[in-house]
């Protein structure tokens, strides 16, 4: 049995494709895009981009932007967004593409594609058949050598998770000092609402877009009218290598059938200045556990994942990292 849990843990874990990832216009820190400009000082290609936001990142993940604009817009001109093919689509779900106009911390939507996000119409698939979206950039939102713009995603099947990748743009030929729309939706991110999983119901979430607070933005920088508490600064770690890959790319997101339903997420308290520790957890007990429940195991040096009703070995952590609970049931291995 052990021979038989552990090869068809290791086959999930080999079978687990990335998530999505923007490449076009080109996103920070994108090994996969030859026209990106030079790193920033001290930045290293990610090759995780496909992985969400951990529960501790930034928007955008990387707060720091490349020197020159990788793409110079005119307001009102139609622009193509390009995702990285071989992604795990994870049944769709509800998209938005946003700019940004103060570095990064206030973002107004410009585009939707909710529900059908990748594939157009309801889909309990993985593999996206829809890798570009082409729309209508705003005859009036504002000109600026540094424009932020965003594609988030909040996915319908797997683990509750949000996605979000960013490039530095110029916009040009604005006509008008500031754009007002609705402030982009945050979700299934550290303190703020989670989506549950659709299960087939592709209105789950709506509200949470529908509801939006209407915001303004200028091309000078500052905003007003938004409402969504602001995701605390966190600095950054070191840049990702390809060695070191999060738990979320480890695991599979998409649970074998039967599907268990999962917990809702219940935001943590505020964090205290206090450097953050490995939750104390005690080992696996044997016997049937809950499909996809990850638990840390007492050191915080890896994690045990229960596979059909059986816990697996410990996985261990990448180096420098200690394994900590980001929700029930769930876990990340992260800087200490």
């Amino acid at each position: 049995m052990l021979f038989k849990l552990s090869t068809v843990a290791a086959a999930l874990l080999a079978t687990v494709s990335a998530h999505m990832a923007m490449i076009e216009p080109c996103t920070r820190y994108t090994p996969h895009n030859p026209k990106c400009p030079a790193l920033p000082a001290g930045a290293s290609l990610d090759y995780n981009l496909k992985s969400p936001l951990g529960v501790d990142q930034a928007l955008c993940k990387y707060t720091t932007p490349y020197a020159t604009p990788v793409e110079t817009w005119t307001a009102g001109q139609s622009i193509s967004v390009q995702f990285d093919s071989g992604g795990a689509a994870h049944g769709g779900g509800h998209c938005e593409f946003s700019l940004s106009y103060d570095g990064g911390k206030t973002f107004v939507v410009i585009h939707q594609e909710l529900q059908y996000c990748f594939f157009g119409a309801p889909s309990g698939g993985n593999s996206a058949s829809i890798l570009s979206y082409t729309f209508n950039l705003p005859a009036n939102v504002p000109s600026s050598n540094n424009v932020v713009f965003s594609w988030t995603w909040v996915n319908a099947i797997g683990n509750r998770e949000f996605y979000m990748n960013c490039a530095d743009v110029a916009i040009v030929g604005g006509s008008a000092s500031s754009f007002t729309g609705k402030q982009m939706t945050i979700a299934n991110h550290n303190g703020y609402p989670t989506i549950p999983e659709f299960n087939g119901d592709y209105t789950t979430g709506l509200q949470y877009y529908s509801n939006s607070t209407t915001i303004t933005v200028t091309g000078s920088g500052s905003s007003s009218g938004g409402s969504n508490p602001p995701v605390p600064h966190v600095p950054q770690p070191p840049a990702v290598s390809s060695a070191v890959t999060s738990v979320n790319q480890q695991l599979p997101s998409v649970v074998p059938s039967p599907v268990v339903p999962i917990p809702s997420y219940v935001p943590p308290p505020p964090q205290s200045s206090a450097p953050s520790v490995p939750v104390p957890t005690s080992p696996p007990a044997p016997g049937a556990c809950v499909q996809g429940t990850q638990l840390c195991n007492a050191n915080g040096s890896g994690f045990n994942v229960c596979v059909w009703g059986t816990w697996s070995s410990t996985i261990s952590c990448p180096a420098g990292t200690v394994c900590k609970a980001s929700a029930p049931g769930f876990v990340n291995c992260g800087w200490p």
